[in-house]
């Protein structure tokens, strides 16, 4: 379950193309109140998780 809440304005500097989450708004752009990035050890991009996903 997320911790985020949806927001009517975008966080205007981070992009996010995943369509089927219930945080993204037109333009990808990301309307959840805050996001969070996992795990804490990751050494590349590849390793990381958008904690904040939420199927619509």
């Amino acid at each position: 379950m997320s911790r985020a809440s949806m927001t009517g304005d975008p966080i205007s500097r981070v992009k996010c193309v995943v369509d089927s989450c219930e945080y993204w708004g037109n333009g990808d752009m990301c309307k959840a109140s805050a996001i969070e990035i996992q795990p804490p050890e990751a050494a590349d991009s590849q390793e990381t998780d958008c904690g904040t996903f939420s199927p619509k």
